[in-house]
């Protein structure tokens, strides 16, 4: 009797030890949960909330505003002869002056309308007229929620020519024309548009207000 005593407690001791690796595993699983939860994001507040059911019209404002400011100086290259030429010389020498300091205006290097020249040269006129072309075309060929910029080995390769003709014009290796100066200006200013306009776009999705409260907040503090 005092055998099977012995032999029935030896049985419960050798499950004991058994139950307690379940025990350790149920708490560590119950840490592994409590971890995961912790690490989980919280959710962000609410001025920091972007609403994803209506449309963001921030890069069409922005590509609105460039457009008609390149369009505007377009008018205003072609528009200074045009109103010199119909006696609105007041007018005209505003023009001419405001460009002055963006173009040498020589004559001999500049287009012609109702006898007077355009308020910039012809190489000026090629980079104003091939940045307002691609920009006017640039929601056609790329959207404008793109933020991203091409490589700078295209916008190398598009002054290339522009340098090349300008420095063998310089030293007297061969005479450039207008049409030479204009399709190497056209070309550049038409590359750059797909560098400047992506830079502008993505200010404009910044969240300026939020970015300058917290500069105020810092300050005060």
């Amino acid at each position: 009797m005092f055998f099977g005593l012995e032999f029935h407690n030896s049985d419960l001791r050798s499950q004991i030890p058994n139950q307690r690796p379940k025990t350790q595993i149920q708490r560590s699983k119950i840490k592994v949960q409590r971890t995961r939860n912790s690490l989980q994001p919280m959710p962000a507040p609410p001025s920091e909330y972007i609403s994803q059911s209506t449309p963001d019209r921030r890069p069409l404002l922005m590509w609105s505003v460039v457009a008609v400011i390149t369009l505007a100086v377009m008018a205003a290259i072609v528009g200074a002869p045009l109103a010199l030429a119909r006696g609105h010389n007041l007018l005209a020498f505003a023009i001419y002056s405001s460009f002055q300091h963006l173009c040498h205006q020589l004559s001999e290097r500049s287009f012609f309308i109702a006898g007077h020249q355009f308020a910039v040269c012809a190489r000026c006129t090629g980079l104003y007229a091939g940045f307002t072309l691609a920009t006017l075309c640039y929601p056609l060929l790329r959207s404008l929620r793109n933020t991203d910029t091409p490589p700078r080995k295209w916008l190398i390769l598009a002054a290339a020519p522009l340098a090349i003709d300008f420095s063998l014009g310089f030293f007297d290796v061969w005479a450039n024309t207008h049409l030479s100066r204009f399709l190497t200006g056209f070309l550049l200013g038409a590359v750059a548009v797909f560098y400047v306009l992506p830079g502008l776009i993505d200010l404009s999705l910044k969240d300026w207000r939020h970015s300058f409260g917290k500069k105020a907040v810092s300050i005060r503090s």
